[in-house]
């Protein structure tokens, strides 16, 4: 891995670096012009720091001079105002645009973003935003999505929007993967890659693409890869060559020749192949749905080995023959791939045996999409196949993967966590939903008996309408967000926290009527923290409330902290279940709808989503630590365990982890000359 490099152990030339010292006065002078500047004023500033830097950026060893400067650049306020300024939220498959964009200012704000985080990542910069690990966690995923700016010159395309702005990502990159190390690009990506998938989200785009990239860097022969890129096959078989006939990747066509001529013996092996590697990987290949919608005119049973079925789904696809296939041949294109999988975990499910969801499915094959919905559709996902078959792909997999709905970059996650809630435990509400959005764009909800309808009702949490999620959340979400906003503003004026009222109306009537918070409102103080604890043993552990298991998910709300475990916000979650892992440990799992489950939460509270026995979508925590996160849950209150069960010392160790975190600022006047326990890394973690 290479060190950090002073701008002038570059050897470069003397003129070169002449030019360099020169613009990097010019670049202080205006940086410092920008500092001083009242916030009113600094857009005024703001352009001569950026035609600076872009000149800078140009230069040999530019890159590097920027990444030393990047605390001053950051506090003189060149990202204020923008999205840019909360570098947490930013999302690493948006990069590949705005590094492509023809607009010099928008290169140059998001190369001076990545060589900020690249000063945090290595220590240079302490963040109060984000940590050295999620620095390097974001940029190793920006660089897996840009591998082409490492090794390709600029193209036709690139020339003709960018000309020679198109330099500066790759100028970027390249140093980039100087202080990262290119020997860790791959693997790291190939590890990231795994860790995602094994979570199973709905959204895999971004997946796919990086595993694309890593197929184009095997395939060049000017890229060594030395000994690295282990485990990166498996991947990039399951896109583009699951089967002996695709193995080459013949293109859709060729490929479609060659099924006409096979036998059964021949079609068994590819529907094993193709199935093997979908649920090996959670990614379908563009072939699969070719091979699918040829097996329609076979037979069931090599439908049901394409589709990698048990008993159990096998017997669904049988009794559900004729929406089977008319879901195939409406939502499963080369377009629509991630449709195969939704189908065959729904089928799996076995949701079709409820009566209300075979004919509600039927209901959204012929679902007539208003105006609205299907530009809305276009616009995010292009026009390859039609709005109807890209909600209908969005539906199957939503009702398949319930726990891999993603709010994206959006503060959306009551509306997310709801989806997947419907998803999850009512289905055929879920598409009733879909049906309201998408045919009527208007839901009607109730609160306290008094109809919400969203068209009528005003804005909702977001700020713009979000672009970045599934199918079935773009057109759903808006929608549920505007009314959950507006049973927010029914409970103005009552005491307390508002999700006592909101939760249950919103979710459904399986949501506890029961409901704790051990923070105060008013005062944004702790509150009878060890009765909110005991409470909340004796409704979910199952030591402490007769081992009665939890009958229907549950809303619930956390204090997200960082690595640091400095307090982040607020956050939707829903509690799974309760039960004791592979070794014996009580953990809670719980659905996370911040699209990547697996975190590092601080003071030894890692979130784990494989190892502890999750099932694909879920993470999980040790109870007590989960506890000391919780700041809302909601329960049933006749069926409350016995509270005087739970010992002083358990409760002492997660009011510990509490003050050791996001407590630590909370705690209640009378506390305040106490003594608060040990700190960071003193006491049990």
């Amino acid at each position: 891995m290479a060190t950090n490099r002073d701008p002038q152990d570059t050897g470069q030339s003397p003129t070169s670096d002449d030019k360099l010292q020169g613009l990097l006065v010019h670049l202080d002078e205006a940086i410092a012009l920008l500092g001083e500047a009242r916030d009113f004023a600094k857009p005024g500033k703001l352009p001569r720091v950026l035609d600076t830097a872009r000149r800078v950026l140009l230069q040999p060893g530019g890159a590097a001079a920027m990444e030393n400067r990047a605390r001053i650049l950051e506090e003189a306020g060149v990202f204020l105002g923008s999205d840019w300024a909360t570098p947490q939220y930013l999302l690493p498959a948006l990069t590949t645009h705005a590094l492509k964009n023809a607009d010099a200012n928008t290169v140059v704000i998001e190369a001076l973003s990545e060589l900020r985080l690249l000063a945090v990542a290595k220590g240079d910069y302490p963040h109060s935003l984000i940590s050295a690990e999620q620095a390097h966690h974001y940029l190793t995923q920006v660089m897996a999505l840009n591998l082409w700016l490492l090794f390709n010159a600029p193209s036709e395309a690139e020339r003709e929007t960018q000309g020679r702005l198109a330099q500066i990502p790759r100028h970027l990159f390249h140093h980039l993967a100087e202080r990262i190390g290119y020997e860790h690009i791959i693997d790291k990506l190939i590890e990231e890659i795994w860790r995602i998938l094994q979570q199973r989200p709905i959204q895999v785009e971004s997946v796919k693409q990086m595993v694309t990239q890593i197929a184009i860097c095997q395939a060049d022969p000017e890229i060594d890869l030395g000994a690295s890129g282990q485990g990166a096959d498996r991947l990039v078989s399951s896109l583009f060559g699951p089967t002996r006939a695709s193995r080459e990747d013949p293109g859709i066509e060729i490929y479609r020749e060659r099924l006409s001529s096979m036998d059964n013996s021949a079609l068994q092996g590819e529907a094993t192949g193709f199935a093997r590697a979908m649920h090996d990987t959670g990614l379908v290949s563009a072939y699969h749905p070719v091979l699918l919608r040829h097996l329609l005119e076979h037979s069931d049973h090599l439908l049901a080995e394409a589709l990698g079925l048990s008993s159990t789904g096998r017997d669904c696809l049988l009794c559900y023959r004729e929406l089977a296939h008319a879901l195939i041949r409406s939502a499963v294109h080369p377009a629509t791939p991630q449709a195969v999988y939704g189908l065959a975990l729904m089928l799996e499910r076995g949701i079709l045996y409820q009566p209300p969801v075979a004919p509600a499915m039927w209901r959204q094959l012929g679902l007539p999409l208003s105006e609205w919905s299907q530009a809305r559709l276009n616009l995010a996902f292009g026009e390859a196949v039609s709005p109807r078959a890209r909600l209908l792909e969005g539906v199957l997999c939503m009702l398949g993967q319930p726990l891999g709905v993603g709010q994206g970059n959006n503060p959306t996650c009551q509306s997310a966590r709801a989806l997947s809630m419907w998803a999850y435990n009512d289905p055929d509400y879920l598409l009733q939903m879909v049906a309201w959005a998408a045919r009527d764009d208007d839901i009607i909800m109730h609160f306290e008996g008094m109809p919400l309808s969203s068209m009528a009702s005003l804005s909702g949490v977001a700020d713009s309408l979000p672009m970045d999620l599934d199918p079935v959340s773009l057109i759903v979400v808006p929608h549920l967000d505007r009314i959950y906003a507006e049973m927010g503003r029914r409970c103005i004026g009552r005491e307390g926290d508002p999700h006592r009222w909101v939760n249950p109306e919103f979710h459904g009537w399986w949501s506890g009527r029961g409901f704790r918070i051990n923070v105060d409102v008013a005062t944004g103080r702790l509150q009878e923290l060890d009765t909110f604890l005991r409470h909340f043993y004796a409704s979910y552990h199952p030591y402490y409330n007769g081992n009665q298991p939890l009958i229907h998910p549950q809303p619930a709300g956390i204090a997200v902290t960082d690595s640091a475990a400095r307090f982040i916000g607020w956050h939707a979650i829903t509690i799974l279940r309760v039960s004791l892992d592979p070794s014996d440990v009580m953990r809670v799992y719980f659905f996370n709808p911040n699209n990547d489950s697996g975190q590092d939460w601080g003071d030894g509270v890692r979130v784990s989503t494989d190892g502890n026995a999750e099932r694909f979508g879920e993470a999980s925590l040790p109870f007590e630590q989960f506890a000391s996160r919780l700041y809302i849950f909601h329960y049933d209150p006749l069926e409350r365990g016995e509270l005087a069960q739970v010992s002083q010392e358990e409760l002492d160790r997660v009011t510990a982890y509490v003050h050791r975190s996001w407590g630590a600022d909370r705690l209640p006047a009378a506390e305040l000359q106490a003594d608060r326990g040990p700190r960071p890394g003193s006491g049990d973690a």
